[in-house]
C-alpha cells in the first residue's frame, strides 16, 4: 500500500506516519505539509509546500498512491470564522479534488472530530464547518472516510503543537487509564488512531464515519 499523509507534523499526523512507517504493508509514504517531518526512513519521502492549495509543484508526484490520510486541521479558539473556514474547508476540499482528479478511486481518510455536525444546521460554528467539509467529501468520486476522535491520548513521545492542549494533556495524563475505562467511546490514542486509519485505507470500514468507538474497534481489527 502507498500513501499519501497530509498534516504529518501535527500531533495527529506524527501518530499516523509512525504507524505507516512501522507497517510491512505499506510500501511507500508521501508527506506533504509546510514543514519537514522530524524522522527519516527508506520508505519516506517528504514534500514541503508554502501553499498547500496549490499542488502544482508535486502533482506529477501524487499519481500512483492507494490512499491520502489527511490529518491537518486546525483549533478554532481565537481563530476568525473566515480563517478557519479557509484552512478547514477550502484546503481540504483543494487537496481532495486535486486528488479526485489523478485517482479517481482514491481512499480519503479524513480526521474530523466528535461533535462534528453533519446537518450543518447547529449552533456551534466549528461543528457547522466541519460537516460542510464531511460532506462535500463524501460527495466526491473517491472513497471517502471521517474519522471523528473524541479526546485523543498522545503516544510515544508525541505531543500537541497547541499551548493549551499540552496544558490539558499534562494535567489529565495520571487519569487517562480510568478515563479510559469509565469512557471508552471517547478515549483514543495517536497510536490507535494511526492504526484504524490504515486499516480502513486497506480494507475500508462498513460506514463512511468513525466515531471514537469504531476508530477504536477498527485500530483492534487492523
Amino acid at each position: 500500500m502507498k500513501l499519501i499523509i497530509f498534516g504529518a507534523t501535527g500531533m495527529v499526523g506524527q501518530g499516523v506516519l509512525r504507524e505507516a512507517l512501522l507497517n510491512d504493508q505499506v510500501e511507500e509514504v508521501l508527506t506533504v505539509g509546510r514543514g519537514a517531518v522530524a524522522t527519516t526512513h527508506a520508505k519516506l519521502r517528504d514534500r514541503i509546500l508554502a501553499d498547500l492549495t496549490n499542488l502544482a509543484a508535486v502533482r506529477a508526484e501524487l499519481a500512483g498512491y492507494d490512499a491520502c490520510l489527511f490529518c491537518l486541521g486546525v483549533s478554532s479558539t481565537g481563530m476568525s470564522a473566515a480563517d478557519y473556514e479557509r484552512i478547514t474547508y477550502d484546503l481540504t476540499l483543494s487537496v481532495a479534488n486535486t486528488l479526485a482528479e489523478i485517482t479517481p478511486d482514491l481512499t480519503f481518510c479524513y480526521v474530523s472530530g466528535a461533535g462534528t455536525d453533519g446537518s450543518e444546521r447547529g449552533r456551534p460554528r466549528w461543528a457547522r464547518v466541519k460537516g460542510r467539509t464531511e460532506n462535500a467529501l463524501l460527495a466526491l468520486p473517491l472513497r471517502a472516510y471521517m474519522f471523528r476522535p473524541g479526546f485523543i491520548q498522545p503516544r510515544h513521545g508525541i505531543v500537541s503543537k497547541t499551548p493549551l492542549y499540552r496544558v490539558v494533556y499534562r494535567l489529565t495524563g495520571p487519569l487517562l487509564p480510568l478515563l479510559r475505562r469509565a469512557f471508552p467511546k471517547i478515549v483514543t490514542t495517536t497510536e490507535e488512531l494511526g492504526r484504524a486509519m490504515l486499516g480502513v485505507a486497506s480494507n475500508g470500514w462498513s460506514t463512511h464515519i468513525l466515531e471514537t468507538a469504531d476508530i477504536n474497534a477498527a485500530a483492534a481489527a487492523g
